[in-house]
């Protein structure tokens, strides 16, 4: 570290340490002036960053790190920049309201230096050190935003998948998976989860896979559903695919593909019809039926 960089790192822990309330308040009046609090965080909740933030800029000053470094390894100083990344993504904000952030702080600290002394050069070397230390906080800031945003996405899908992929106990040990729209991969592995953890739950021994609302079968779809029955006979039971409309009987007949290990019926209730014989132990009585049209 040269000498220049020295003295501008100890004029910013100066500042900081001596100033850091106030540069803390600073960049909560910078943020608020430019509608940064638009992305749903309150004032209070921005008070609390910016003091955190703060203390852990000059613990992290007061390392010997290099001030390339000092964001990504002093682990307060880390830990306290994806909490602000995260913050912002669990809020909805934009990446271009997520950046004014780091911009405001890079403003309130130059301000904090600037009231200690008037000279040029050492307010130059002061400005640079700052652009250096929070241009990395700024990059790693925007990548934790994007992989949290992500994330939330990856989430949400699943658990929309989760909620479009219900498994109903329709019988004493039958449960109902009534699927819709297209049936891919991703999908199949919901279902396939959500099935299998209701058979064991529930002790089924038969599962009914609707597809009344799956809108054409192609050589995927019957793949996938062939991996999601022997997945349930895996588990001891068995399964009926119910809603074999005669369009797809028709394109199942034309593409070529082999059902015919699988009990097929056209209807659910056709399929439940079918069940009941593939129940084993004591017959159920007639009030465990749920309603089926």
């Amino acid at each position: 570290m040269n000498t220049s960089e020295s003295e501008a790192r100890l004029r910013v822990s100066t500042a900081l340490r001596e100033q850091g309330e106030k540069v803390a308040d600073r960049w909560v009046q910078l943020q608020s002036e430019q509608a940064i609090q638009e992305t749903g965080i309150t004032e209070a909740e921005l008070n609390e960053e910016a003091d955190s933030l703060v203390e852990a800029l000059l613990a992290g000053l007061e390392t010997d790190i290099p001030v390339q470094n000092v964001v990504t390894t002093h682990p307060g100083l880390r830990q306290a920049v994806t909490d602000l990344s995260m913050r912002r993504a669990r809020g909805g904000a934009t990446p271009t309201a997520t950046s004014p952030t780091i911009l405001a702080l890079k403003e309130a600290l130059l301000e904090a230096v600037q009231s200690d002394t008037r000279d040029v050069t050492a307010l130059y070397h002061a400005a640079l050190f700052i652009n250096r230390l929070l241009d990395t906080a700024g990059a790693m800031s925007f990548e934790i935003y994007v992989e949290g945003r992500e994330e939330i996405i990856r989430r949400q899908s699943r658990q929309l998948l989760e909620v479009s992929t219900p498994v109903v106990r329709i019988w004493d040990r039958v449960l109902a998976v009534p699927l819709i729209g297209t049936l891919d991969t991703t999908r199949t592995q919901v279902v396939m989860e959500n099935l299998l953890e209701a058979i064991e739950r529930d002790e089924a021994q038969v599962a009914i896979i609707d597809i009344t609302g799956v809108p054409t079968v192609d050589t995927a779809v019957a793949h996938h559903l062939m991996q999601t029955v022997n997945a349930v006979r895996l588990m001891g039971a068995d399964c009926v695919i119910s809603g074999i409309r005669p369009p797809i009987a028709q394109i199942i007949a034309q593409l070529g593909i082999d059902l015919s290990a699988i009990l097929t019926r056209a209807t659910l209730a056709d399929a439940l019809a079918a069940a009941i014989p593939l129940l084993t132990d004591q017959p159920v009585h007639q009030s465990s039926l749920v309603n089926v049209r």
